[in-house]
Formats: structure tokens, C-alpha cells, sequence
């Protein structure tokens, strides 16, 4: 195998197929292009960019980076980001168990099994996505999105393709809330923003210093920023921190997938939310996932 390719091992149930297909489900998406078989990504590291390419190995996945000369620290980081990303050292296995017991998950888990909850390993990325897109359509938050990355991020252009990396927080400390209303950013958001950058940049707010802390001192750490209420304290420990516990309850499309499934035609009341983190009590975030992923239909 070549020097700039290696196999991430996973344990069954993976399904990358599947993992392929939620990503897919934007065409606003600009963190990652996607083709029939793969997922290109590129990875901010050490402050350089290398290009991957992303595919299914009979053992999990293969990584192919773009630049033939790759050293083992570089390889060490775009592992640990796809293995973060694609959540591939969860037990899933015990998730579909669970799920099979249960007459709501059942269906869903037979229908997406090996599906993998597909995060954000950067906490500023993580952080960011969830503060656009509150109090806004999906499809405008993707608009945002890609309007703050092109802007901000930086750019790698192989054979007529444009690839984006995140903006780095250390690049958006700088910037005042004008800087971003001209992108239709409110003026709230623009200040989370910029706060959350200057927090990450300053080296007060930090994934590993979050990854070590109790569930209750993260959720209290995140939600004593600026612009973090609940549901995005449970998101990013979702989507970020890989918290299997974590249930974003108030998220509209969470209750848009339970009324559905549950052939409700009233809105769920915050005690049926109590009653869902019950019932999913152990993998709130997985049954989440799913029951998104459900939203998106045949994709």
C-alpha cells in the first residue's frame, strides 16, 4: 500500500454506504465532496492542508491522502478526525440491540443499520454550525455556511475542483460583528461568533479540556458561552464530544421525525420530550440520529 494511504479498521455493523448517503444531503454542503463511492475531505493540519479521499475497505475504511509525501504525525491527525467524524470506536452493535427492542427505533434501525452518527471533530466548526443555524431554515444556515467558509476558510483547487477547510478561530478573533452582517448574519450570531473564536484562539475554551470533564461540568462549560443555550449544548456534545447521552429536545426536526413515526398530529409537550430521553435513556443521541436520518426519506 502506498505511504499516503492506510485503512482505518471497523467494527461491524458499518455500513459506508450509508454513512455516504446522509452526507449527501445537501447540495449546499461545502466541507466535503462526495462522488459515487467515496468522500473527499480537506483536513487543516499542523496548519497546512492535505486533501483525502475516503472509501470502503472490506476492513472499514481507506484513506488515500492527495500529497505523495505524508509525514506519520499528519497521517496521526487525519486518522483521528475521520475516526471522530465517522464516530467508527462507537459500539453500534449494542445501539442496534437496543433499538431492536424498541417498536419506534426498530424499523429505522433495520433500514439504516450500520449508519454511523456522523459528527464535527472541531469544536469551532461544531459550534459555529450550531449557532447559525438557530432560528433559521436549514437550507438559509447552509447559505450562511458557505457564504463564512468561502470567505474565511482556506482553499485547495485540485483538477478544477475547489475543497474547503473550516475557518480557524484564531482568523475570526480578529474580525468585529460588522465584518460578518455584510454575509446577512444577524448581529447576535456575529458576536457568538467572534466570542466563541476568541474563546478557542485564547486557549480558555478547549475540546480536550472539555473530553475530561464530567457530562454535567460540559454541559454547564457550554452553556456559560455566549449564545449557547440548551439545544446547542446537546448538539455539540452530540456532534463533537461523541456523547451517546446527549438529546437535543427541543430540536425542530427531532419532533417533526417523532410525530411522524408516532402518527401524532399535536405538537410533543416538553414532558413527552422527558419521556423520549427515558425511553432512549443509554443512546439518546443515536436514536436522535436516526430518527434525522428518517427525515431525509430514500436520499
Amino acid at each position: 500500500m502506498p505511504s499516503n494511504s492506510f485503512i482505518l479498521p471497523v467494527t461491524p455493523p458499518f455500513d459506508f454506504e450509508q454513512c455516504l448517503t446522509f452526507l449527501r444531503r445537501s447540495d449546499d454542503e461545502v466541507m466535503h465532496v462526495t462522488t459515487e463511492d467515496a468522500v473527499w475531505k480537506l483536513f487543516d493540519v499542523q496548519g497546512g492542508l492535505r486533501l483525502g479521499e475516503i472509501k470502503a475497505h472490506e476492513q472499514g475504511l481507506l484513506v488515500t491522502l492527495h500529497d505523495e509525501e505524508v509525514t506519520s504525525e499528519e497521517q496521526i491527525v487525519v486518522e483521528r478526525y475521520v475516526r471522530e467524524w465517522f464516530d467508527l470506536d462507537q459500539d453500534v452493535a449494542a445501539f442496534e440491540r437496543f433499538a431492536l427492542n424498541d417498536d419506534l427505533l426498530r424499523p429505522l434501525v433495520r433500514r439504516y443499520s450500520g449508519l454511523r452518527l456522523i459528527g464535527f471533530p472541531d469544536l469551532f466548526e461544531a459550534l459555529t454550525w450550531a449557532v447559525i443555524g438557530q432560528q433559521i431554515t436549514l437550507s438559509f444556515a447552509y447559505t450562511l455556511k458557505r457564504r463564512f467558509v468561502e470567505r474565511y476558510g482556506h482553499s485547495l483547487e485540485v483538477a478544477g475542483v475547489t475543497y474547503w477547510a473550516f475557518p480557524r478561530p484564531e482568523d475570526i478573533a480578529l474580525l468585529v460583528p460588522a465584518d460578518l452582517r455584510g454575509m446577512q448574519f444577524s448581529t447576535r450570531k456575529a458576536e457568538y461568533i467572534i466570542g466563541i473564536a476568541r474563546e478557542i484562539a485564547d486557549g480558555t475554551l478547549s475540546k480536550q479540556a472539555l473530553q475530561v470533564q464530567s457530562r454535567e461540568a460540559v454541559h454547564a462549560r457550554l452553556l456559560s458561552m455566549r449564545g449557547v443555550g440548551e439545544w446547542t449544548a446537546e448538539y455539540v456534545r452530540m456532534k463533537c464530544l461523541q456523547d451517546v447521552r446527549a438529546f437535543p429536545a427541543a430540536d425542530a426536526g427531532l419532533h417533526q421525525a417523532l410525530k411522524f413515526h408516532l402518527d401524532r398530529t399535536e405538537k410533543l409537550t416538553a414532558e413527552d420530550m422527558r419521556e423520549m430521553r427515558m425511553r432512549f435513556s443509554g443512546w439518546e443521541a443515536y436514536a436522535t440520529f436516526y430518527l434525522w436520518r428518517s427525515l431525509y426519506g430514500n436520499l
